[in-house]
């Protein structure tokens, strides 16, 4: 269960839309008996960080699975691009300091994920985001673009985020590469700042938002983690996790 010892007032937000293209009515998909989405906030519920968590939705149907089961769900526009514009909509009205951007198609996120995440900005008051990433072990996701690889310096600052890095040689030494966890943690008002700022080259050339944060000369924090949890963007992926679970 959250609770409310933390001076600061922290709000996980899911996004969930019915119309994903690759997997259309991801979060109502049942895995074991339980849409994902009432898995994933499940999940978020165990965090000790968060003072309240919400999902953002623009379909009924969504709305109505996330109240059945007692949770709380907002409804939001129908037009917007991303899942942190429809958080940033979601959030603009509530008086909070943090809000985390909890994916909705990871229906077994480990909720210490998200209270590490969080950690970064309680600490410092001068950092605006953070995020997660983690070791990849299987070198096959180095080569994926469906993998978004990060890239950091000594203080665990982001440097750039890429879906592609020149193919990985086998044979050369093995360095270490880092997949982006898709879960950030921005504080309040920047959160309502950057879902205003033009999209940016890079941004568009690589089809990742967190870019757009780069290049406008804010920080990321990288938290890195162990805990990697697997997300159902394909059928693929929803076949796996029905296998392993």
């Amino acid at each position: 269960m959250t609770n409310h010892n933390s001076p600061l007032t922290v709000i996980g937000v899911i996004p969930a839309r019915y119309g994903s293209t690759r997997l259309p009515g991801k979060p109502l998909i049942k895995i074991n008996g339980k849409p994902i989405i009432q898995h994933v906030y499940e999940s978020a519920m165990k965090s000790k960080k968060l003072n309240r968590l919400i999902v953002a939705t623009d379909d009924k149907r969504i709305y109505n699975a996330v109240t059945g089961f007692w949770g709380e769900a907002v409804m939001t526009s129908s037009k917007h691009k991303s899942g942190t514009d429809r958080v940033g909509e979601a959030v603009k009205n509530i008086d909070c300091d943090i809000v985390v951007n909890i994916q909705g198609d990871e229906p077994f996120i480990d909720y210490r994920n998200i209270d590490k995440a969080i950690e970064p900005l309680v600490k410092d008051k001068e950092l605006n985001v953070a995020t997660l990433a983690a070791k990849i072990d299987d070198i096959r996701e180095i080569n994926d673009s469906n993998t978004v690889k990060v890239f950091f310096d000594k203080e665990k600052y982001a440097v750039d985020f890429s879906r592609t890095v020149k193919p990985f040689n086998n044979k050369s030494k093995r360095a270490n590469f880092y997949k982006h966890i898709g879960l950030y943690v921005f504080r309040k008002n920047f959160l309502l700042k950057f879902i205003k700022m033009k999209s940016s080259k890079r941004e568009e050339k690589e089809k990742l938002e967190q870019l757009r944060i780069l290049d406008n000369g804010e920080d990321i924090k990288v938290v890195i983690t162990r805990l990697s949890s697997q997300s159902v963007d394909t059928k693929e992926d929803l076949k796996k996790i029905l296998k392993n679970g």
